[in-house]
């Protein structure tokens, strides 16, 4: 019997209001994920609208929402946690909606970058309170079932995503990937006050202001300083100065959660060895998964000339093989650990990007060239990415698991922030063919690198059969 047929077997009343719970927080968390694969797919239409508009400033688009989104993610929860999980539901979805709505009606590049700042706190708002919701709503013998069900929406997310974009862009522009939103939005709203119950934290300690900015700057420089790279260059007095800029702001947030009795990010949950190298290698492969992700969309709009609804649908086997595979591996991962998946994960992962420089080139052969090493990716994406996070999560205090778990997709985010900046970067401002195909292949090697840093932060971890979930 699978965890959702055991959970919608039970017919009381507590039972039911699980399951409604589930699917209303379930469905607005889907929302905020599917924003981000579904953006990938809609960038070249986007850039399209906004032509007199730089690469570098276009890559605004997609990281506003994810430094956001990373930077509020673990202090939003924790004001959900004090002010109800169920009112914070509330606001961050009416909040997300809205911005949406000011996406899809943006006149200009920078209108679009600042209502997509505002669709990001929703994000950040929404999904912490959303899983608390539904922790609440189940007894705590399912909980773990429940976990397993919250983790499969990331896996349906990128799943859906290109597929789903590329056939509302196609059909309808890129302002309906956001427009898309209003009837989720409207939905979870009136469901989350027709149905949803309060609960709350009141001894939980709201974070630091000055921490959210601190990391939300540092994060902003360090990327700004990347994406602009690829027109002022890697050694320009500019790029140099604002890299700068963005590790001190890093070090200053650091020595500030040090010394703060409300930390933004608690720090102290890297002391774990098992949280501190699975957040690293969620973070490397986030961005080199990002990278390839986005890269691949790209590639095959620029250079093989595929409309936007092909490419979507090209890409798309890749995450639905991912999902399916990464249960399996769960399952062998209660066999044998998860330390081995990862390091084999990494190793896969930069297989796929050498066949793609090798093979991937200006002349179509989608079976050979292109599905290939997008199989590899898949495998990879399943191996590392569940247990990365349930390794990391496994290494947390009882207590401390939600802001833990909150950390590491914060992480995740973050390396995905990076993965766009370095595709903009790398890509460069190339236009011919052959500039384009080694403008890529720099992508293919970062993805490379991504997976062999990854490996390496999977070798220091200390797994077993016992530590690893069994289904």
């Amino acid at each position: 019997m699978t965890d959702q047929q055991e959970l919608a077997g039970a017919a009381s009343p507590d039972a039911r209001h699980g399951r409604r719970t589930l699917g209303i927080a379930g469905l607005a968390a889907l929302a905020t994920y599917l924003d981000t694969t579904i953006l990938f797919v809609a960038f070249p239409d986007i850039t399209a609208s906004f032509g007199q508009s730089s690469a570098s400033t276009l890559s605004w688009v997609l990281n506003a929402y994810t430094i956001a989104f990373a930077a509020l993610l673990v202090p939003a929860g924790k004001v959900a946690d004090r002010i109800g999980h169920r009112r914070a539901f509330l606001v961050g979805s009416a909040t997300f909606t809205v911005a949406s709505i000011a996406c899809g009606l943006a006149p200009t590049v920078w209108m679009l970058i600042v209502t997509r700042i505002f669709q990001g706190v929703g994000a950040a708002i929404l999904v912490p309170s959303s899983l608390a919701l539904v922790m609440a709503a189940f007894p705590r013998e399912k909980i773990p079932q429940v976990i397993a069900i919250w983790g499969a929406i990331g896996a349906l997310s990128a799943a859906l995503g290109p597929s789903l974009g590329g056939l509302i862009v196609d059909a309808l522009g890129w302002r309906w990937a956001f427009f898309i939103n209003l009837p989720v939005g409207i939905f979870a709203i009136v469901g989350g006050i027709r149905i949803l119950r309060e609960s709350r934290d009141p001894a939980v300690r709201l974070p630091s202001l000055g921490g959210v900015v601190l990391i939300a700057l540092a994060a902003g420089a360090l990327l700004y300083g990347v994406v602009e790279s690829n027109t002022v260059g890697w050694a320009s007095a500019q790029t140099l100065v604002v890299l700068t800029v963005g590790l001190v702001l890093l070090g200053i947030f650091v020595w500030h959660q040090q010394r703060t009795d409300s930390p933004t990010l608690d720090l102290e949950l890297f002391a774990l060895g098992n949280f501190r190298w699975g957040n690293l290698a969620m973070f490397s492969f986030s961005m080199s998964f990002v990278a390839m992700f986005f890269g691949l969309i790209l590639f095959l709009v620029n250079v093989w000339e595929w409309s936007i609804l092909e490419a979507g649908l090209g890409v798309a086997p890749g995450p639905a093989l991912a999902a399916v595979l990464a249960a399996r591996f769960g399952k062998l991962a209660g066999q044998i650990g998860q330390r081995p998946l990862v390091i084999v994960g990494g190793v896969v992962a930069a297989a796929s990007g050498v066949y793609r420089v090798v093979f991937l080139t200006a002349e179509v052969d989608y079976l050979v060239d292109f599905a290939i090493p997008l199989a590899l990716s898949a495998v990879a994406i399943g191996l590392v990415f569940p247990q990365t996070t349930s390794v990391a999560a496994q290494a947390l205090p009882a207590n401390r698991i939600g802001v833990g778990g909150a950390t590491t997709q914060a992480v995740r985010q973050f390396g995905g922030s990076l993965g766009v900046a370095l595709t903009i970067a790398l890509l460069g401002t190339a236009t011919a063919a052959e500039d384009l195909i080694t403008g890529f292949d720099r992508i293919w090697w970062l993805v490379v690198a991504g997976g062999i840093i990854t490996t390496l932060f999977g070798i220091p971890l200390r797994t077993d059969a016992a530590d690893a979930p069994t289904g």
